[in-house]
This record gives structure tokens, sequence and C-alpha cells, in this order.
């Protein structure tokens, strides 16, 4: 080893052993400090946190503010849905309408609007009936024959129709579903706040007036429902509560079983547990006092300390309990066991922090956060484990016979003649026939898999951060407190989808910012709606469209002097102006229309959006490419948006990520492993040899994921750099062993001690972590589910990797140096040391 790190990791194992307790009590203080940001984490959920910042959200958050009263500033609003055998009936029009009288009447939800198919009947009856109070005594005193009258005059009014479900069937007067809408206003509103869409929050302020809402509405009947960004801001932060209470209690069970196995001694296991606790509370400190809030994301973040914390606790203590079985007292022990250890865990550290960094790379700030706050988790790991348990470890050791708490084994967890020892020999039997044609076989398998593993999709969607639409059965069943919340978001949603589809369909809106009172404007939005992509609805060869052009065209058709104004100016003929299109715009303006136009055109005529109706079913990607393909055509500054479009942004960004932080991760991996090991051992080679295990290990995760359908989304983004991270570490602990035994003893025994005594406490490292971050499955959100298992997959591989093929490769490495397989590397470099190269010589 480098004579300058062997003196700085003396110093550190030094001070361990002849001063433990002056490092207990400054680990001690700092977690007190750590432990006061507790209380400043706050949390962010939902799909905002994603989509901020992308240009299709950036326009749709123009279009949002620019047009329309329904996007109006300082206004929310809420959804009623009514389920019944017939909504048009009598009775569910009165039950409709008393609902929105209560809500009206409850001063506190500042109730400004309301309206319902209920609504446009009593209305249609009698046009003076303008609030739920009147329209009621209309129903109420209006015949069978009025009533069915009403709903045959309004059967082609969309206002009326659109809030109505599909089979809604004007002959026999019925339909099994509606919508009512309830309008607030409050200054906490944003001009997004009753969306629900891309931008959905976790802490929507409607939140509160909607579950007040339900339970007003309760008393009404059973056949109404609240829904609204209020509601599904609600679960998005409840579901992160509720898997923490469900993960959490079931990861400190199974792995306090695993660790009692591992540790087989009270005290260690104490101490040991201890320290993982200690590595959360820094690491949770650290998120409140930098301000970083904690999201759906971040859920995976306390598995992962406690796999790297439950690796690192399982190899100090099984190293120092090996060199307390060769005779050593417990300082002369815990000393061999730091100098050792203490270079492996920097070495862990560094290429773990690297993997979970590289996620810096990525547009997406949710997963910046994780890669930032997960690497200073394992910062505060290595420091702990590294220095804070050898500590403790000695100070305890020194006080056992005085503390009353029963020792129990304290033997290693490998050994060369037990059966587990027998069991991890796998990999040297294999480097002992034939490596280099073993490693030729891995190679070429890596390669097919990792062609297979090329076409892994990639998903976004305001589902995957909701509760799942039925809760499992072993969810369902838990007691409380564990037993998780109501959830009803999803349900809702694909109920209004399967619906409503007809009143509801997907659309792309460009957003256009030009000069709207230049000659040809019109004509030109007109003149796109031509020959339209396949993905989107034609009428008569053109686009479905809504945009200003469509809202002058209906009011032509029935305004005698603005169809007259309108032929003035224009040139072809064609129902589109071509001149003097700030006169148009003014007559529109100061008519009943000027509503209806101001959805399409901003008030100081600057923009204006053009919404194109898509095909149902229509793939996203496809539709999002139309979309921008159309809005390329435009002149002027043209953005394609909506959910559709933000969405698809989204998660084209999310694997443009897994693929960016996946090669700066194993790029910057390759050159620190190359460094450090030219550094620490005099072996730059070593480095290249170490990411063996872990490329295939990458490999066989994207593999599976294809395998299993798992696709790249929010949570699974981030795991192939994750898996170079963790998965590095049991390749690391096997290469730094094996250069500690081959210094000292023949290239045979050098691997079987690896092999076996690492080998042993990588095993019950993997079986501990893969069950703590596994139970992630438990979790009620199922994308999390779907990382945990990948994560603890990547885990499983590294260490089958790392014990069965790196051997081989360690084999094929020391013989391409030239090594003598039946001597030490010392004595074998002291005899050809005068023609080794410098860089392969160790000090």
């Amino acid at each position: 080893m480098n004579t300058g790190i062997d003196r700085l990791v003396g110093r550190v194992a030094a001070e361990i052993t002849e001063r433990p307790g002056r490092i207990i009590l400054v680990f001690l203080l700092v977690s007190v400090v750590f432990a006061g940001g507790l209380a400043n984490v706050s949390t962010s959920a939902g799909t905002q946190q994603f989509t901020s910042g992308i240009p299709a959200e950036e326009a749709l958050s123009d279009i949002q503010r620019e047009f329309g009263p329904s996007f109006a500033s300082g206004q929310g609003s809420t959804q009623l849905i009514q389920r019944h055998q017939n909504v048009l009936s009598k009775p569910a029009l009165l039950r409709m309408l008393e609902a929105q009288e209560r809500l009206r009447a409850t001063d506190d939800l500042r109730v400004v609007a309301t309206s319902s198919p209920a609504s446009t009947l009593a209305r249609s009856i009698d046009s003076t009936a303008r609030t739920p109070a009147a329209q009621q005594r209309v129903i109420e005193q209006a015949t069978a024959n009025e009533i069915d009258a009403a709903i045959r005059t309004n059967a082609d009014n969309p206002a009326f129709t659109g809030a109505l479900a599909d089979d809604f069937n004007a002959r026999s007067a019925s339909a099994s579903a509606a919508i009512g809408s309830v309008t607030h206003e409050s200054p906490a509103f944003d001009s997004g706040g009753g969306g629900g869409g891309p931008g959905t929050s976790g802490a929507s302020p409607l939140t509160d007036i909607q579950q007040r809402s339900q339970r007003i509405v309760a008393t009404v009947g059973g056949d109404i429902t609240v829904f609204g960004a209020g509601i599904i801001s609600a679960e998005f932060a409840a579901v992160i509560g509720d898997s923490l209470l469900i993960v959490t209690p079931a990861a400190v069970i199974l792995i306090t079983l695993f660790l009692i196995v591992a540790y087989r001694d009270l005290l260690d296991l104490l101490l040991g547990t201890a320290a993982l606790l200690m590595a959360v509370v820094w690491t949770f400190g650290f998120l409140g006092l930098a301000g970083i809030p904690f999201s759906q994301l971040m859920i995976s973040v306390p598995p992962l300390l406690l796999a790297v914390g439950i690796d690192f606790g399982i190899h100090a203590v099984n190293r120092y309990r090996e060199d307390r079985t060769t005779g050593l007292d417990i300082a002369a022990a815990m000393d061999a066991a730091v100098r050792q250890l203490v270079v492996a865990f920097f070495i862990v550290t560094g290429t773990t922090v690297i993997g979970f960094l590289a996620n810096l790379t990525s547009a997406l700030p949710p997963i910046r956060d994780f890669g930032l706050v997960a690497a200073a988790g394992i910062l505060f790991t290595f420091l702990i484990f590294g220095v804070f348990l050898p500590a403790a470890k000695i100070w305890l050791d020194r006080r056992r016979d005085r503390l009353p708490i029963p020792t129990f084994s304290q033997a290693p967890l490998g050994s060369e003649e037990g059966q587990l020892g027998r069991l991890l020999r796998g990999g040297v039997v294999i480097s002992e026939y034939g490596p280099r044609l073993f490693l030729a076989i891995v190679l070429v398998s890596t390669l097919a898999l990792g062609g297979y593993a090329a076409d892994i999709s990639t998903s976004f969607s305001q589902e995957e951060f909701l509760p799942p639409e039925e809760t499992p059965e072993y969810l369902a069943d838990l007691p409380e407190p564990f037993a998780p919340s109501d959830y009803s978001a999803v349900a809702t949603i694909n109920y209004l989808e399967q619906t409503f589809t007809a009143s509801q369909g997907d659309a792309v809106t460009v957003y256009v910012e030009t000069n709207m009172e230049r000659d040809s404007r019109l004509e030109e939005i007109h003149r796109l709606g031509a020959d339209p992509p396949s993905t989107f609805v034609r009428e008569d060869g053109r686009a479905d469209t809504r945009s200003i052009v469509t809202v002058i065209q209906s009011r032509a058709a029935t305004d005698p002097q603005f169809r007259a104004l309108v032929a003035r100016n224009d040139r072809n003929a064609n129902g589109v102006p071509d001149d003097n299109l700030g006169e148009v715009y003014d007559y529109l303006l100061e008519s009943s229309s000027r509503a209806a136009a101001l959805q399409y055109l901003a008030e100081d005529r600057r923009s204006t959006r053009v919404v194109y109706t898509t095909e149902a079913g229509a793939d996203s990607a496809a539709v999002t490419a139309d979309g921008r393909r159309v809005a390329d055509r435009f002149r002027g500054t043209a953005t394609a948006t909506g959910g559709i479009v933000v969405f698809e942004a989204v998660a084209d960004l999310i694997f443009e990520s897994a693929v960016r932080s996946l090669g700066v991760a194993l790029g910057l991996t390759i050159i620190f492993l190359v460094g450090i090991y030219g550094l620490l051992e005099g072996y730059p080679s070593l480095g290249l040899v170490n990411t063996i295990p872990i490329v295939l290990a990458v490999t066989l995760v994207a593999a599976t994921m294809r395998a299993a359908g798992i696709a790249f989304n929010a949570f699974t983004a981030t795991i192939l750099s994750l898996t170079i991270g963790l998965g590095i570490d049991y390749s690391v602990h096997v290469v730094h062993r094996f250069v500690d035994e081959r210094r000292r003893t023949d290239l045979r025994t050098a691997l079987d001690r690896t092999v076996v005594g690492t080998g042993g406490a990588l095993l019950g490292s993997m079986l501990t972590t893969t069950t703590g971050i596994g139970v992630l499955v438990l979790a009620v959100l199922s994308v999390l589910g779907q990382f945990g298992l990948l994560t603890a997959l990547s885990i499983f591989y590294s260490f089958l990797a790392s014990m069965f093929v790196l051997p081989a490769a360690l084999v094929v490495w020391d013989d391409l140096q030239g090594h003598d397989p039946s001597a030490p590397l010392g004595r074998a470099e002291s005899d050809d040391s005068a023609g080794a190269t410098p860089t392969e010589v160790t000090a």
C-alpha cells in the first residue's frame, strides 16, 4: 500500500483504539445537531415536482394563466360525480341540486358558482332560476313531460351532454352518471389550483375544502361523491406515510432477525442497530437542514442506508472476530481490522457516492435531490461504521465483563471447514478449471442480455404516484395503525375515463406566441388543420380543432352583422377573415361570445391556443410527436402541450436520465477504481477487474426489467446507476481482501481465504440487505415495490457475480501480470523487481 495512505490509515486506527471514548462523544454531539434538523423536514408529492421547468409544462401554465375564466387566478374547482340507474330522473336531479345548494350555503367553502346537468335542465324550464335552491323548486314543480322535453331540447347542447355519461339516451331520457362542478374562490389558489392535471402537487389548498365537501355531500345521498385536485393531493401525501408505516416495521423486524444470525451476540446486535439508527438520523437531519423536501422517491433512502450500513457493520465485526481468533487482543485485533476495512470502506463509499451523484445529471429535480441525499447518507454511513462503530466496539468490549448483557458467539461467519465455506468455494472451483473459457461465456452472455434489455419501455403518469385502484388483500387485512387509508383517486380517474370518454377525449394544445392581429394569422391556423396526422381526429378530412377560428365561425353562423364583417375581410371566401383582424376581435369581444373567445385568444392578442382532439387509445409517444410536428409548422413561437405531451416529455427525460446516469456512474467508477487501486496497491488494472461483476449485474437487472415488463419510471430511473453504487460494494471487498491475502500467500490459498472469509460476511450482508430493501414490495405504491424488488435483485446479482465470476477474473488477472501462482506477491516481486514496471511493484 502507498506509504502515505498507510500512515493516514494508521493514525485513524490509533485514534480509534487509543481514544474511543472521545470519538463516541463527538459522534453523539453531531447526532444531536442533525436530530434538530428532523423538525424541518417538509414533504413534496405528486407529479408537479417532475414536470416543473419542462417547456411543455410551462406552456400549459401560460395557457391556464391567460385563457378563460375557468383558469382564473384565485379559483379552484370541485367535481360532483353522481352515479345512479338514471341520473336524469327527478329524484336524482333533486339530489344533485341539493348537494350544490348545501355547498353554496357553507360560507367558508367560498363557493362562487355551481353547475350540473340538473342546473341546465332547470334553467331550460325556467330561465330565471339562477341559484341551486331556485332550480330545486323548478324541478320539484316540473312534470315528467316537462323534464323530458328539457332533456330533448338540450340533447345537442355540449354543456349538457358533455357532463353526462357516454350512455346518455335522449329518447329514453336516461344516463348512468353525471358530473357537477363547484367553483371556489380563495387568494390561496394559484392558476392551476383546480386542474388536477400534470401539475397536481401534494400541497393543494383545495385539499381541506374538498375533504369537507365530501362530508357535506355525504348527507345528501350515497350516489354523489366529491373529486378534484384536493382529493388527489391528499392521497399523494397519505401514501407516503402509509408506505413508511408498513415498510419500516417490516424492514426492522426482518433485518433484526438476520442480524441476530449474522452477529449472534446481543451487544453487537444493539451496537449495529444503534449505528443504523444514527445513519438514518444524520441523513434525514441533513434533509431538513438543507431544505430538501421529502418526496415519494425518498421513501427508498432508509432501506438504501440500511443496505450499506448492514454491510459495513457485518464486515467490521466479522473481520475483527477473525483477527481475534488468531490470538490478538482487543486493541491489536481492531487495529488490524480497521487498517484493512477503512480502505475497503473508502473504496466502496467512493464508488457508491459516484453512483448516486451520477443522478445529478438528470433534468428532473426529484431525481437530483434523491441522488444528493443518498450520496450524503452513504458518506455519513461510512463515517459511522468506519470510525464510530469500531470505537464503540472497543469501548464496549473492554467493559463487556461489567455489563449485564450475556455474550454469545464471537466466531466469524465463514470458516473453511463449515458447510457455508464449502458452498462459497464454488467460485474458486470454477477458477481452477478453464477460467478464460468461463469468462468468455460470461462476456458473450452479457452482450446478449444487453441487446435484449435495450428495448426497456419508459412510463410516467399521475397514477404511478397514487395508490392502486384495489388495495392488495395482504395490506387491507393489516390491523390498525398499519392498515392503509381508503383510497379512491385511481378508481375515480379510471371511472371517469371509461364513462365519459366521448366528452373527455384526449387532446393536444398548441400554444402560439405571436401578434394575432397580423394578416393571415387566422388563415394559418385554418390551413394547418388540413391533412392532419394519423393520431388526430378528422372531420371531413380536417383536424377536429377548437380555436379562435372556430369561435369566429360559430358567431358568424348566428350573427348576420358579424357574418358580413367576416365576409368583407375574407379574401378567399372560406369563412376565415384575413384582413382587419383587430376589428374582427373587437366585435367578438364586445359580444356575448367574449368568454368563448378569451378561451383561445389572450386579451393582449399576443398569443393564442389551438386544441386538436386526438384519437382514443392512440400511443402517447406518437401523439406527442405529431403535436410537436404541427407546432413546428406555425410561424412564431409555438409549443405543443397538454397532459399527454407533458407526461411524455417527462418520460423522455426519465429515459435520458437513466442512460446518462448509468454512463456517468460507470465511467467515473472505472476512473476512480483505476486511480485508487493504482495509488493504494500499485495495480491500476485491478480497477478494471473490479468492474467486471458490476457490468454483469447491471445487464442482468436491465434484462430482468424487460422480461418482467417493468418500465423506467420516476422511481426505477435510478436503478442502473444505483446497481453500480450498491453492487460495487461486493466486488470491492473481494478484490481488496484478495490483494491483502495475495501479498502473504499463494494464489489458491489467497482465493480460498478471500472467498470463504469475506464471502461469509458478504452472504450475511446480501441476505439482510435484500430482505431490508425487498420489503418495499409491501409499500402501498406499486412502483415503489418494483423499485424495492429491482434493488434487491441488483444486490443479489452483484453478490453472485462477485462470488462466482470475480474469482476467475482474478486468476486471469494474476496470470496476465506474470505472477508466480505458488508464491506470494511480495516474494515474487522482490525476486523479479529488476525487470518490473514501477506501477506494478508495491511498496
